[in-house]
């Protein structure tokens, strides 16, 4: 009687529920790209209070009661779609929506700031964008390269600063935190960005974050972030490809030519976009053999790259991405004289062979609450062979599992998670031993939007790192010493707060404020090497260095007649403390905490695409100032070297307080206008005199001292560039660089380029 009852309770439960299913109807379908029909993955359908997602491929289903609803699409960067339907009880509607792109840069989508997509008015922090075409246009061959058009930014012999947040310090240590695709890629021991191991062929987008990032990313974001976000597979097939050769022309100054046959750069890429069914698969690959205008250097590398991914259903997609980075190269740190400044001092020649490569599994799954699960991997290996004992290899492993909720009622988002990272490290470098470090981190942001006019941001992070040193022994000035093995522990909670106000419909004003941190690399901390004659030996009780940074701006978009874009004014300030900075001894270089500093400045962007009259026309340009002291100097004749004070005036060149490796003033300027089917461009740059370098270097390197009298009220670059573009499946680029043969450094006593010549030719199938 008793199993009876049960079964007719069972049974009426499952008629009341399909009673209730009854009642309700279902909508499904597909949203799309109205110019290329490509399907817009995670688009919004809300409809009352009902909401959904589309997936992988752009497909929604939703179950409604019956009713009459207002269905609303939207996707960042498009234009809503609103469509009125009545649900019935028992019926399935299909409908499919096309969403033309906003026409409004402000709009475009951004990812770098919160872990998620946001429009780049919203974002509460400075942010540029740099697009593939631009990159292409310009002929860059590297992401360092490209980076130099981003007002704010200057990469010096490899090495990133963002508004003076950097000097330069011989490759060792970076405040400019490298991703690819959210995922960190510098490399190991010395925390470098290999810059040729990136992409070029296969970028979708490179996003740069300025101003202290550690709060998401973690050590090395003291200064900033470069995200390049790479390319994901089309609805059609997408075949692209690239060759290219430069020349370099006869200097102005006759004796710095060396070459009886003019250097040149050749080079070709090839990259593949498909999807076959629910996999996707992107393939790339590049080559590049530059001789060098600078005498014994070259560069010769092949590069091989692949990115599949499984949408193995509407919640759940996993992949493996790898890039393969084989070849040889050879350099000098200085130039041997004045007179020839294409010649490297044979002191300093070296050559090397590279083998490096990365592979990157991830995982992306939504819950049934739509909950975003993400895994993140990386494994990053490094082998550089090199001829003059500083060898090294190394591997880093990352692994990050990031958790990330919407609260639609309360137009909250929440993203958290824990990232565990290691690296091995073996080099000639250090002892010719193997060193190991572990970091262990945990964050959360909120991003909050109030009133539908303003988005506030808050971001902390506890991140722990641990360095096993295994000890070693070397020799200075014929002395033998001794590093004691070690195992060294720190943790440090990090900081961030951002507002986003919208004012008008064009108008966004921000503040934000964020601390940094980053620990010491192996290199900063154990390196002894002889460069040059310089000899540069170990600092085992170097600190980390931490700071603050703080912003204030003002983005207002604009549109004349058919030409839209943005201006961006921003003040700012970053403070440091204990900065890490190579200094001379008196028995050689070491990397020193050299106390506090701080760089103040202003930076204004202005950025514009569409037509002026008839033609289309686009721009990027800034001027950037900035004010970098060291907190404190002394400006004595005679300043105490026992001081942190007279050890910054004794190592720096100037008897002002400014920080090294510097330019005070930067202006960057790039315009492209389009006639039928000719597009001309400009590309100008400005820096002023780089007032501080190190002091030794004027004594030691010939003709040095000589040039930067010769050189002191900075340099101008202009770059012009003619294009054919035949139609979208073919173009040909002509550039002649450096135009009027200006005679400049970024880093002392490394001359750049002169005038030379591009020929580029693109095609899509």
């Amino acid at each position: 009687m008793l199993h009876f009852a049960r079964c007719c309770r069972l049974l009426f439960c499952l008629l009341l529920s399909t009673a209730a299913m009854a009642q309700n109807g279902t909508i499904s379908g597909t949203i799309l790209d109205a110019t290329n029909d490509e399907p817009l993955i995670a688009a919004t359908i809300q409809a009352g209070d009902f909401g959904t997602v589309t997936d992988y491929d752009g497909k929604f289903e939703l179950e409604l009661p019956t009713g009459e609803y207002e269905v609303i699409v939207s996707y960042l960067g498009y234009n809503s779609a609103i469509r009125q339907i009545e649900v019935r009880a028992g019926e399935e509607q299909f409908f499919n929506v096309s969403l033309a792109e906003e026409a409004t840069m402000l709009q475009t989508a951004t990812v770098s700031s919160s872990k998620f997509e946001k429009p780049l008015g919203e974002v509460t922090v400075s942010l540029e964008i740099l697009r593939p075409d631009l990159i292409e246009s310009t002929g860059k061959l590297s992401i360092d390269e490209a980076l130099q058009k981003v007002p704010g930014v200057t990469v010096i012999d490899g090495q990133a600063n963002i508004r003076g947040g950097s000097g330069y310090s011989q490759g060792a240590g970076s405040r400019v935190l490298l991703l690819m695709d959210d995922i960190p890629i510098l490399q190991a021991d010395a925390g470098f960005p290999q810059w040729d191991d990136v992409p070029i062929e296969i970028i979708e987008q490179v996003e740069v974050v300025k101003g202290a990032s550690s709060a998401l990313y973690g050590s090395s974001a003291l200064n900033g972030i470069v995200n390049v976000r790479t390319a994901y597979a089309k609805s059609e097939p997408v075949t692209r490809g690239s060759v290219f050769s430069t020349v370099a022309l006869s200097p102005d100054r006759k004796e710095l030519k060396w070459w009886d046959s003019a250097p040149r750069a050749i080079g070709a890429s090839l990259s593949h976009r498909q999807k076959f069914d629910k996999i996707d698969l992107v393939l790339g690959s590049y080559y590049l053999n530059d001789e060098s205008f600078r005498k014994d250097t070259y560069r010769k590398f092949g590069r091989f790259n692949f990115n599949v991914r499984n949408r193995a259903s509407d919640r759940l997609t996993f992949g493996l991405s790898g890039n393969l980075n084989v070849g040889k190269s050879g350099s000098y740190f200085y130039w041997s004289g004045l007179e020839t400044a294409y010649v490297g001092d044979t002191t300093t020649l070296a050559t090397r062979e590279r083998f490096r490569y990365n592979l990157d599994p991830t995982l992306t799954y939504y819950d049934n609450k739509n909950n975003r699960h993400r895994f993140l991997g990386r494994f990053y290996s490094v082998n550089n062979d090199n001829d003059r004992n500083q060898s090294n290899q190394s591997d880093l492993y990352y692994a990050e599992y990031q958790f990330q909720r919407r609260f639609e009622d309360l137009d909250l988002v929440l993203t958290s998670g824990i990232v565990s990272s290691g690296t091995w490290v073996s080099a000639e470098l250090y002892g010719d031993t193997t060193f190991t470090s572990q970091n262990y981190a945990g964050y959360m942001q909120l991003d909050k939007k109030f009133f539908d006019r303003l988005n506030a941001s808050f971001g902390f992070r506890f991140e722990s790192n641990v360095l096993n040193n295994p000890g070693f022994s070397y020799t200075l000035n014929n002395i033998p010493r001794t590093i004691d093995p070690s195992e060294e522990r720190e943790s440090r909670p990090v900081f961030r707060l951002g507002l986003n106000y919208q004012a008008t419909e064009g108008t966004f004003l921000r503040a934000s404020w964020g601390q940094g941190y980053r620990y010491p690399t192996i290199a900063e901390k154990y390196i002894f090497t002889n460069a040059g004659g310089f000899f540069i030996q170990p600092s085992p009780d170097l600190g980390s260095e931490t700071g603050w940074s703080a912003e204030f701006g003002l983005k207002q978009g604009y549109r004349f007649g058919a030409f839209e874009g943005f201006f961006d004014a921003s003040a700012f300030y970053m403070k440091y403390e204990d900065m890490i900075e190579f200094n001379w001894t008196g028995s050689g270089f070491q990397s020193l905490n050299i106390g506090g500093t701080n760089i103040s400045g202003l930076e204004l962007t202005m950025a514009g695409r569409g037509k002026l009259g008839s033609l289309p026309f686009q721009l990027l340009t800034g001027y950037v100032h900035i004010n970098p002291q060291f907190d404190e100097f002394d400006t004595a004749d005679v300043p105490d070297i026992t001081t942190l004070a007279g050890q910054n005036a004794i190592g720096s060149s100037s008897t002002q307080n400014v920080l090294k490796y510097r330019f005070r003033d930067s202006f960057k300027f790039d315009g492209e206008i389009q006639v039928g089917k000719f597009k001309v461009g400009v590309e100008s740059f400005y820096n002023s005199n780089m007032e501080a370098i190190d002091a030794l270097f004027l004594i030691f390197i010939n003709g040095l001292n000589e040039f930067r009298q010769q050189n002191t009220d900075g340099f101008w670059l202009h770059n012009f560039r003619l294009a054919y573009e035949h139609n979208e499946h073919f173009k040909a680029t002509f550039i002649l660089g450096n135009a009027f043969n200006e005679e400049y450094t970024l880093r002392p006593a490394l001359l750049e380029a002169p005038r030379n010549v591009t020929f580029r030719v693109d095609y899509k199938l």
